[in-house]
């Protein structure tokens, strides 16, 4: 099998963006730590030369061990046995080679045992392990968790669970209870999972149930449960941590999903769990939560990237090979359309969420060094600056790129036809997995409600604006001239939006509105990545010629809907 990442140039060209000499520079702290670990790096180039290889490390083991156990551990799956999840086979070898690389808790500081590394390289090992395996990467990707207890948790805490994630450590982050879904602030209103404290142990315990845990029964879970009683929102939930050698969960069932099979999604029964408290009481939601679903977001956008990936390559492979009527289907129009489409859809989401990756990054780092030190006016001003862009520009990115993800994982089964329905094909599988995406971590229509408010203040508009400041080579200036105009038929659809001063209406073209500037910026992205490189422009144009008609056809129906007409159920 080829290595997944060398045999995609599209990673080496994000991972060399112009803004990762800022963002490493300050990851590395002005590389302070070549003077206690030598194999930290001494500059910026030592750095970057770090990621390559370890980037190149994680796509030899995705090609060659991953991608070669994934249909194995499709049909396996994980079970229980005497109230432990154990793996498939499969996973355990997938998992023993990544840890036996030093690649568990890569972004975690050195004196952790961790790597220190962006979240720019961690992010692409999400793609690179979803275009092997897109369940595995549910239990690769929340090493995540480390990150939220290295941000949020005490000292102690840190010294103490930190350095197991280098050891092999797995994780989970338990939040949906039965009743509750979704709507996280009513975690235990239904008098599902509380935690109490102990004074005479000075311990906390956690009482009840938690459903849909993705790698439930990890090594270390962060739970929420509402500490203070009476209290009916977010402001009564707390984060904690617990340890599963603790022995205090029972492990209810293992839910027979549609796909993912190969990562164990759990229903989970706490009795009087001991756990240490993350960070302050009443935060759990409200602060710790948030700061976790950005993470959780851009790790799903990442595995929509793999996954549209992953079905473009299925489908290419089978229509150069496959004959019908004395030539190869990749010549029919009918076909070649759909994988230039399917081509398109990979580079424009990948755009999206290696801009996200950067915003989202770039705020965080501030925060820690404002830990260490007191942050500059400018530091503050780019902190909070780039904290509102990942706010709802991560909800973008999970929201296309799983839409695209079940979009070519559609479109490849339909370019093998009968064969692609079949198991005796990888596209198959591709395409249930594909389907989970657009619903955990939020739904599409979730993402939306956390996306508008970059309609609502302006921030995508404002955003959009600063993307059409960079000049562009003179050969696709048209294409820019095509953004403008979207950019100014998205102002009037949000006026007519909000001229009408109707909310249901306002929420019924929420998504319209945010797929709109969603088209925007993906084309501007395309377009300012074919300033460095030239092979860009065709996918931009590609990009902008379709996403203009849609967006054109998405103003008209604002234009000229009206709820009394569209909707059947109001009474």
């Amino acid at each position: 099998m080829p290595n997944f990442y060398t045999d995609n140039e599209d990673l080496r060209f994000h991972l060399n963006h112009p803004l990762m000499k800022k963002i490493v520079d300050l990851k590395e702290r002005n590389y302070r730590d070549k003077e206690e670990f030598d194999y930290a790096p001494h500059n910026f180039e030592d750095a970057m030369d770090s990621y390559d290889k370890v980037l190149e490390i994680v796509g030899d083991i995705s090609g060659n061990i991953i991608a070669e156990n994934a249909e194995e551990v499709d049909k396996e799956g994980p079970k229980v046995v005497n109230n432990e999840v154990i793996w498939a086979e499969g996973t355990k070898r997938n998992y023993d080679a990544l840890k036996n690389a030093g690649l568990i808790g890569m972004t975690l500081p050195r004196k952790y045992n961790g790597l220190n590394f962006s979240l720019m390289p961690f992010t692409m090992t999400a793609e690179i392990v979803t275009r092997a395996d897109a369940s595995f990467v549910n239990i690769w990707g929340l090493q995540d968790c480390a990150e939220t207890i290295n941000e949020f948790a005490s000292e102690e805490i840190k010294e103490k669970y930190l350095p197991l994630f280098n050891q092999g450590y797995s994780a989970a982050m338990a939040l949906t209870e039965p009743d509750a879904g979704s709507d996280l602030q009513a975690v235990n209103l239904r008098g599902d999972i509380k935690a109490t404290y102990d004074k005479d142990t000075d311990t906390w315990y956690l009482n009840g149930v938690k459903r849909f845990i993705t790698n439930g029964d990890a090594d270390l879970s962060l739970v929420l449960a509402r500490t203070e009683e009476g209290t009916t929102d977010a402001r009564g939930l707390s984060m904690f941590l617990y340890e599963r050698k603790s022995k205090a969960v029972t492990v209810r069932r293992i839910e027979n999903k549609l796909g993912i099979k190969g990562s164990p999604t759990c229903e989970l029964v706490y009795k009087n769990a001991p756990a240490k408290l993350i960070g302050d009481r009443r935060m759990g939601l409200i602060k710790y939560v948030m700061s976790l679903m950005n993470g959780a977001r851009l790790g799903i956008g990442a595995q929509g990237v793999g996954i549209c990936e992953a079905a473009y390559r299925e489908a290419l492979d089978y229509a150069k090979e496959r004959q019908q009527f004395g030539k190869p289907i990749i010549q029919f129009p009918a076909v070649y359309e759909m994988l230039t489409m399917m081509k398109v859809k990979t580079h424009a989401s990948r755009s999206l969420l290696y801009e996200t990756t950067r915003f989202t990054e770039l705020y965080k780092l501030y925060d820690h060094i404002g830990k260490e030190r007191k942050l500059t006016p400018e530091e503050r001003k780019e902190a909070k600056q780039y904290q509102r862009l990942a706010d709802i520009f991560t909800p973008l990115v999970k929201l296309f790129a799983s839409e695209y993800a079940n979009q070519n994982a559609y479109d490849a089964i339909q370019v093998l036809g009968g064969s692609g329905y079949m198991k005796d094909y990888p596209v198959e599988r591709i395409y249930r997995d594909a389907r989970i995406t657009s619903i955990y971590e939020g739904t599409s229509q979730l993402q939306v409600v956390a996306a508008i408010r970059g309609v609502d203040n302006k921030g995508f508009l404002n955003q959009i604006r600063e993307y059409g400041k960079v000049e562009i080579n003179d050969d696709v200036d048209y294409l820019k001239h095509k953004l403008i105009k979207m950019t100014e038929d998205f102002e009037t659809a949000t006026g007519e939006v909000k001229e009408k001063g109707d909310r249901e209406f306002a929420d019924f073209h929420a998504r319209r509105l945010v797929e709109m500037a969603g088209n925007i910026i993906m084309g501007y992205l395309l377009l300012i990545d074919s300033n460095r490189n030239d092979d860009y422009k065709k996918y931009a144009e590609i990009f902008i010629k379709r996403t203009f008609a849609e967006n054109k056809e998405k103003l008209e129906y604002i234009l000229h809907s009206n709820l009394k007409d569209i909707n059947l159920f109001k009474q």
